[in-house]
């Protein structure tokens, strides 16, 4: 994900200048929220995207959200897109917040429908929270270490993969498949630990 790497988000100042108090020209959206007319240029546009990411990443959604909706209005049609799609994501989470969660079971299952949608820091969260629950269910350990794979996580992905095939060997099969440690197959140690067989060669 090309976002997890942004500059450092713009002045406090900025995020409020498409919004002031009283503003002329203005609609209403659908969620009855003011619309400003004026669109924002290109560099604003990607500063407030990319201060809506380290929020969104923050799990502060709706100050995410709001962000988000101010770069959808922008000219780079990209930055538009992409901050439209944010803002749905914002607001499924915002639903998701309501879903009582209250076994390691539950937390498994949330974490692994999140990394199939590709939302791995999420999906982190919500394994981690499984694992805490439940250390020794081999299971979670491998989905815990794919989630930490896909965020940059190495050395901990490492571990817990190296733990979900000590307590079930099958996982390493399945590793050697999974595209989540794609990237991390042919580096040491991910490359001993899939392929065992290889140390002596």
């Amino acid at each position: 994900m090309s976002e997890k790497k942004k500059s450092p988000p713009p002045k406090m100042a900025e995020r409020r200048v498409t919004r002031p108090p009283q503003v002329p020209a203005a609609t209403s959206n659908r969620d009855g929220a003011v619309a400003v007319s004026e669109r924002i240029n290109p560099q604003k546009q990607l500063a407030t995207f990319e201060s809506a990411m380290k929020l969104f990443h923050a799990r502060k959604l709706r100050e995410a959200r709001e962000l988000f909706r101010n770069a959808a209005e922008g000219p780079e049609r990209d930055v538009a897109q992409r901050a439209r799609l944010h803002i749905a994501m914002c607001d499924r989470r915002l639903e998701q917040a309501q879903v009582n969660m209250s076994s390691a079971e539950d937390y498994y299952n949330y974490g692994v429908a999140l990394l199939n949608q590709r939302n791995a820091f999420e999906a982190r969260r919500s394994l981690e929270k499984a694992h805490e629950m439940a250390p020794n269910a081999d299971h979670i350990c491998y989905a815990l270490a794919a989630a930490q794979a896909q965020t940059g996580d190495p050395q901990k992905a490492f571990e817990n993969l190296k733990r979900a095939i000590d307590m079930e060997p099958r996982n390493r099969a399945l590793a050697r498949q999974d595209g989540d440690f794609a990237a991390l197959a042919h580096q040491p140690p991910f490359d001993t630990l899939l392929h065992p067989e290889k140390k002596n060669w």
